[in-house]
């Protein structure tokens, strides 16, 4: 009996220093490395793993490695994907009401975009709950413009018949079809040899995207429309959220928050850089007079037909805020 006892007393002693198992998480992208929200991902991922003393570690995966932004969604919700950044507009094809933050013309400074984000956008992704899609932070991409092969983009009518790469959600064909544009819905993944192929002549993306994917080699012409703001959810799947415990969700969430300052401030500061090295490459033609009042009573029947389908109640409380 004193064996079994002295046995038991050191099994005890000894399982104080067993510690837990980490928790490994994967975070899908499409960005590139030097992309301001794949920056974001690398700097959570290191916050995290040093907050919680190592007690939860997050692998990210840039550029399209775990599959295009509809690929990650559908993981989240099904459980097979843990974590992703992805565009609010593909979101939007699992919580509709997203789809607001993509109108044209919607925000009237960065900062506008921030509170909009930060309070109607996060009310609205709470919808999300539901299919295992739980939004931790808007992060951003940026304010998107257009590029193309056949002509620089000054007007509306400069549009017309135009082959544009879109992104598979229903507001943003339906800006390219007001603007006279053939929308060709596709992953971002496929967009460069598309691209290079001609089996579009056209795009619109933040210059961050236009400069790291390099599609300013295979363009043009680029046009400053800045037709509309790209957030950037941060998203972890249902699943992995209810195994965690409460300070764990506390850590994953105040982490994403505080990188979503940091990061938009690094997003903002960059486009400067993003912008020289498109200009400097000597293949892509820079036009900057758009007429942006043209554009805005161009796409206006878009806010029209957003308003039919969902009321107008979350776009007037975004028009609202100062």
């Amino acid at each position: 009996m004193a064996y079994i006892l002295m046995i038991v007393t050191l099994f005890i002693a000894n399982a104080s220093f067993v510690t837990a198992a980490p928790i490994n998480l994967r975070l899908g992208h499409i960005a590139e490395m030097d992309n301001p929200y794949a920056q974001g991902a690398e700097y959570f991922a290191n916050l995290v793993r040093q907050r919680s003393q190592g007690e939860i570690i997050i692998h990210v995966y840039p550029a399209g490695k775990l599959g295009a932004q509809g690929d990650l969604i559908a993981g989240v919700t099904a459980g097979t994907m843990d974590m992703a950044l992805t565009s609010s507009a593909v979101l939007a094809n699992y919580i509709p009401k997203l789809a607001l933050f993509d109108l044209p013309f919607l925000f009237r400074d960065r900062q506008h975009a921030y509170r909009a984000l930060d309070a109607v956008g996060m009310e609205l992704s709470a919808t999300g709950y539901g299919q295992d899609i739980i939004t931790l932070a808007f992060w951003e991409n940026g304010v998107r413009h257009m590029t193309n092969n056949v002509r620089p983009i000054v007007r509306p009518q400069d549009m017309q018949g135009v082959r544009f790469r879109v992104m598979e959600q229903p507001i943003c064909i339906e800006v390219m079809k007001a603007l006279g544009a053939k929308p060709i819905p596709m992953p971002i993944t496929e967009l460069y040899d598309a691209l290079q192929q001609g089996l579009v002549d056209g795009q619109e993306n933040p210059l961050a995207h236009i400069a790291t994917k390099r599609y300013y080699e295979v363009q043009k012409f680029l046009s400053l429309t800045s037709h509309t703001y790209a957030a950037e959810p941060l998203l972890i799947s249902g699943h992995v959220w209810k195994k965690l415990t409460p300070n764990q969700r506390e850590l994953l969430r105040t982490t994403a928050e505080e990188v979503r300052d940091w990061q938009r401030k690094l997003c903002s500061e960059q486009e400067t850089k993003f912008f020289t090295i498109i200009r400097e490459s000597g293949t892509c033609q820079i036009n900057d007079n758009v007429d942006m009042n043209a554009f805005r009573k161009a796409t206006k029947k878009v806010w029209t037909l957003y308003t039919k389908i969902f009321g107008d109640k979350d776009l007037k409380a975004v028009l609202a805020l100062q």
